[in-house]
């Protein structure tokens, strides 16, 4: 995972969508929704474990 991928998560956000385009990267990561353009900011361990792995 870099700065500038899109990443799509376990659990839809409140506007419905589940792809994330990763903002920053480090011990906690900045996440931005594609559809409406929230920011929120996630520890790496918990990203971990809510990202769908799609066979990478």
């Amino acid at each position: 995972m870099k700065v500038g991928d899109i990443i799509r998560l376990k659990k839809p956000h409140p506007c419905g969508n589940n792809e994330w385009k990763v903002l920053r990267e480090g011990i906690d990561f900045r996440l931005k929704c594609v559809k409406c353009g929230r920011e929120v900011w996630i520890a790496r361990e918990r990203l971990k474990r809510l990202i769908v792995k799609d066979g990478l």
